[in-house]
């Protein structure tokens, strides 16, 4: 690294802003020259950018100043996770006032060896006024980059190229395994579930009504739900829909009320064996709560069924509630409504196919079965996608600390993927 050097990012590259965005329509009518706004950007966390939702015409263009391909944007204002994206122009056009533009001096810096570069600045370290988080040119301007000989740069950034774009297709294939696990749940429950057409299918109301149900009730705590500062570090849990992951509840998401808080709430109040269905925001998840607390208090996402598991085992429950027989009567719902949820009252209209208690017995054994090799063919595709995200950073790290090969970029993907 003895030939390499440290400099600001405006020795390197004309730091800039865009244009304001043109007023008047017809400058985007049969437009071919892109205009890049925050949220064209927003659509790339990192990479190529190709197209732009406007794109303005000849007299649009008039006045405005126009970049060339390879030109870095950076976002100057707006969320702080937004601050975060890097974008690079693959064509040229024009770009909103909101971005910052980051042209390189092609004679002293390798426009790729930047966008990588900048993918290792965090917007956090920039943003003076965390309240309001943006940033100016100037900033951007002193961002200190360690600058190798030009040919340098380049190899650099062509070995990046070709490292992440080999990340991108593991991480598309780790995606497509975890994808295919889940299908094969799905189908293998779907059949089940429709096997036998002389399997009675019943509403919730009428399963109430038998005592085959014998709870079925939210967390709708209405002028008792608990206040922010109630809330305490241990005591009674309280959960929301966002605790259920992967079929289970992850107590780790749970708050905590006091016993004598918890003592006051009357409603929604889930047992050892509860179905748990998130029916509001997120809509769908279904797990089975396991707990040796005498009671868990249910937030306003989630509905308790209580099964009398003589007629209805609560493990054959969970997995048909998750069958396209059930998700199909709430998604027909909400089709109907602008909001996401399916509230009580619309949940006790619903159809539930109930096979025999030795069928069911027989059902869910199985899909449990099914289910764990599921998830840990999933689990294992996850740490993969950690693992490769993971090596994005690392390459980054050695990239900009001389230490980058392309022999010791391929070993670590070999091993990665």
């Amino acid at each position: 690294m003895s030939a390499w050097k440290t400099c600001d990012l405006g020795e390197l590259a004309a730091i800039g802003a865009g244009n304001s965005a043109p007023q008047d329509d017809k400058l985007f009518e049969d437009g071919t020259v892109p205009f890049f706004r925050t949220s064209d950007v927003g659509r790339v966390r990192f990479g190529d950018i190709v197209s732009s939702a406007d794109r303005l015409n000849e007299r649009g263009v008039r006045g405005l100043r126009r970049l060339p391909a390879g030109t870095v944007l950076f976002p100057k204002s707006g969320a702080s996770t937004f601050l975060n994206h890097r974008v690079m122009m693959q064509v040229d056009g024009c770009v909103s006032s909101h971005l910052a533009t980051i042209t390189a001096e092609q004679q002293r810096a390798e426009p790729r060896f930047l966008l990588y570069f900048l993918a290792t600045v965090r917007a956090q370290d920039l943003v003076q006024d965390h309240a309001y988080p943006s940033v100016n040119l100037p900033l951007i301007a002193g961002i200190r980059v360690p600058t190798p000989p030009i040919r340098e740069q380049r190899r650099i950034a062509v070995i990046l190229d070709e490292a992440f774009a080999a990340i991108a297709a593991a991480k598309v294939n780790a995606g497509k395994s975890i994808e295919s696990a889940r299908e094969l749940y799905s189908s293998r429950l779907q059949d089940l579930i429709e096997q036998n057409e002389a399997w009675e299918r019943v509403q919730l109301e009428e399963l109430l009504a038998r005592g085959w149900i014998v709870g079925h009730l939210d967390g709708n705590h209405g002028s008792d739900y608990p206040r922010k500062d109630e809330f305490v570090e241990a005591g009674v849990p309280y959960i929301a829909a966002s605790a259920i992951k992967n079929g289970a509840i992850d107590f780790d998401e749970a708050k905590y009320l006091s016993p004598q808080r918890a003592a006051s709430i009357r409603k929604g109040l889930a047992k050892d064996g509860d179905v748990l269905f998130a029916h509001n925001a997120t809509v769908g998840p279904v797990a089975i709560l396991r707990t040796d607390e005498d009671a868990v208090i249910l937030g306003t996402s989630l509905t308790y069924y209580r099964c009398d598991p003589r007629y209805i085992k609560p493990e054959y429950l969970a997995h048909f509630m998750v069958s396209r027989a059930f998700t199909s009567q709430y998604q027909q719902v909400m089709k109907q409504s602008t909001r996401n949820q399916v509230p009580i009252t619309k949940q006790r209209e619903f159809f539930h196919v109930v096979p025999p208690i030795d069928a069911q017995r027989r059902i869910a054994h199985g899909l449990d079965e099914l289910s764990a090799q599921t998830e840990r063919l999933a689990e294992v595709q996850r740490r993969k996608l950690t693992a490769l995200d993971e090596l994005k950073q690392s390459l980054l790290h050695q990239a900009f600390t001389g230490q980058l090969t392309a022999k010791s970029a391929d070993q670590q993907l070999s091993k990665a993927a």
